[in-house]
């Protein structure tokens, strides 16, 4: 028997969609029978590649037992927190400030009018071990609603206060060592065996290694450079990658890189190019140029929708096993592959009789074999045997927010490689929001089953300005800059705080919460204010226009107020700061009529303001009639030349 999920389109409702828990989406049905039936709400939130909300739907949303005492006592919601981040950030803060931790699948429980007083993540159905069942959690709770509601709703009211006391404010000054406090912090924790920053579990946390890539190359530490590095290569190397079909999984389980979390997120990989792409143009060393390409053609191949947008998700889980699409029997591929060509395959990829993980293996390169190797064949026909084996479960709802994260990562590695398919496919990605997710200015967080829901949050405004920056960055076309002013002017108007400090999450057009946050922390995303930081800066720098310099600069003294407790998780707001505080060069190419474009930009620095004429305009004209480069960098511009060494490809 369905419930009310069967109608809606997020996968991880319909997941939910045959529990016998009575389930509602969030929305004004479910709260006031709450209401009507003086009844407490409990709330669950997830998302479909999440392996433990897999594991308590199977044991405790299946539980007829469990399922009783829901629908009797309580009225349940699910929500999926990749459609309503609104909703997740502001009960995930409640769950952190009550138990001092948080994660998926969040459980909270709360009364009528939306203000919560119970909260936790993954409950069994049953107490073991002192550790409290969810039957037993419901028990008790229903109980208290009846015979002691006061103290239930006094513990809502207190959370709550102390939620809404809105920590720190803009800084009267910037400090320009906050960077730098970042940059000790990562390398007082570098492992310089394993690469990364800490002991297991490792999280990739992009962004991080981009603000350092950044900070290297501006102040000249190659010490700095050199920890990522490191940390680029291990992965690479590592099972976190996977060698057969490409791309990266979620985060490791060990210091080793070797056991991944096993779910793929298409906002990891998008941003695992950009910082790939970034190592390469610092380095020139092939092996980051190869990795960005093949996690760009793992998109390709997997996770790219009939309609031009990218999937958001693959499971961890493989009927019911975490993992078990992606790892092998050492005999499975000796049968596949033939002895002897099975043997001297399974000895480069580390898989053995015994297994690495839970009996099986999971192939990687950590035995410091060469990564360029001539297993091309090999690898193909196992990944199209996988595909065959097992059938791995894909979320193909299309968000606005991490859709924007590709069109930057290919737009930058086109600028990289000069490879045209980057570009087509960021210039495609950008027409399918325009088209499925954009109404004018106003945008969609989803779009599944030709249909486009719930108007967008400050992430999805943010990035999508980021990314038809980096559009215009690539092409030179004047069209993406208006476009990301008019999207900027709209974030303005929905999210900006009417005194000045920063953005909230959801702006006038979303529906009203408990609480109205400012999300400033950099974790597995960039914040939406960070990015708004860096858009602002880039839009000041590239236009010339006032009004984003003073804008950016309260923004960026905003930010630097919320940095100063923990500099290290604020890498994206620290990267706007270093575009803002090092502005990087302007390159004018005025083309020769038999030069190409491609080839020339690829051969310029990432870090730089690249305009690329075929025709001579103003004051920019061809020298000797010949390509050539007009170069500003320290406010300071030098003579036109038709050579210059140190930004031109030999």
């Amino acid at each position: 028997m369905s419930n009310r999920l069967r109608d809606q389109s997020s996968p991880y409702l319909l997941q939910h969609a045959e529990n016998p828990v009575e389930w509602y989406p969030w929305g004004t049905e479910a709260f006031e029978k709450a209401q009507r039936e003086d009844k407490p709400v409990f709330l669950s939130i997830g998302y479909s590649t999440c392996h433990w909300c897999h594991v308590m739907e199977k044991e405790s949303f299946e539980n007829t037992a469990v399922a009783e005492i829901l629908n009797r006592d309580f009225v349940s919601i699910k929500v999926d927190r990749e459609e309503r981040p609104d909703i997740d950030h502001v009960y995930m803060s409640v769950c952190y400030a009550m138990t001092g931790s948080g994660g998926w699948p969040l459980s909270i429980i709360m009364t009528p009018d939306q203000k919560p007083f119970f909260a936790g993540t993954y409950f069994a159905p049953e107490t073991k071990g002192g550790i409290v069942g969810i039957r037993d959690l419901l028990t008790v709770i229903a109980g208290k609603w009846k015979n002691n509601r006061k103290e239930l709703v006094e513990s809502a009211e207190l959370i709550l206060a102390q939620l809404k006391e809105e920590s720190g404010s803009s800084a009267e000054s910037i400090d320009d060592k906050l960077p730098e406090e970042a940059i000790q912090f990562f390398s007082a924790r570098f492992d310089e065996e394993h690469g990364g920053f800490g002991d297991a579990p490792k999280f990739p946390i992009p962004h991080n290694l981009i603000f350092q890539i950044l900070y290297a190359a501006i102040n000249g530490k190659q010490d700095v450079f050199r920890q990522v590095k490191v940390t680029l290569e291990k992965m690479r190397r590592g099972g976190i990658f996977d060698h057969f079909g490409f791309g990266f999984s979620r985060y490791s389980t060990d210091k080793y890189y070797l056991v991944p979390h096993f779910e793929k997120m298409l906002y990891d990989n998008a941003l695992l190019m950009i910082a790939y792409t970034a190592a390469y143009k610092m380095s020139g060393e092939a092996l980051f140029l190869d990795t960005a390409e093949k996690t760009a053609a793992y998109l390709f191949r997997d996770m790219l929708g009939e309609d031009g947008g990218f999937y958001s998700a693959q499971d961890a889980d493989c009927r019911g096993e975490e993992g078990g699409f992606y790892v092998w029997d050492y005999e499975e591929v000796i049968k596949l592959l033939g002895e002897e060509r099975g043997r001297r395959f399974c000895e480069y990829f580390g898989i053995t009789k015994e297994g690495n993980f839970e009996g099986k293996n999971i192939p990687n390169l950590l035995n410091r074999n060469e990564i360029f190797d001539s297993f091309e064949g090999e690898k193909e026909l196992l990944y199209e045997y996988r595909k065959f084996r097992l059938k791995l479960h894909t979320d193909d709802k299309i968000l606005t927010s991490w859709n924007s994260l590709v069109i930057y990562a290919m737009a930058f590695l086109y600028r990289a490689t000069g490879n045209l398919h980057y570009l087509a496919a960021a210039k495609r990605v950008q027409q399918f929001i325009e088209k499925s997710l954009a109404y004018d200015n106003t945008l969609y967080v989803s779009f599944r089953d030709h249909i486009r829901f719930v108007k967008g949050f400050l992430d999805e405004y943010a990035y999508y300005t980021a990314a038809l920056i980096q559009l215009y960055e690539a092409t030179s076309d004047g069209s993406y800059l208006e476009r990301a002013e008019e999207i900027c002017a709209q974030a303005g108007r929905q999210f900006k705080n009417e005194n000045g400090e920063g953005y909230f999450l959801y702006g006038t057009e979303n529906d009203s919460l408990i609480m109205r946050p400012k999300e400033t922390y950099d974790g597995a995303l960039p914040s939406g204010n960070s990015v708004m930081a860096y858009c602002l800066v880039r839009l000041s720098q590239l236009t010339g226009k006032e009004m984003y310099q003073e804008e950016a600069k309260k923004q960026l003294a905003f930010l630097a107020g919320k940095a100063e407790d923990y500099p290290a998780g604020n890498t994206m707001f620290f990267i706007a700061l270093l575009f803002y505080s090092h502005p990087p060069q302007t390159i004018t190419v005025v083309l020769a009529e038999h030069d190409i474009s491609d080839e020339i930009r690829k051969c310029l620095p990432l870090y730089a303001d690249v305009r690329i004429l075929k025709e001579g305009e103003g004051e920019y004209k061809r020298l000797n009639g010949k390509t050539t480069f007009y170069v500003c960098r320290d406010f300071t511009c030098l003579p036109p030349t038709n050579q210059l060494p140190s930004v031109i490809c030999e």
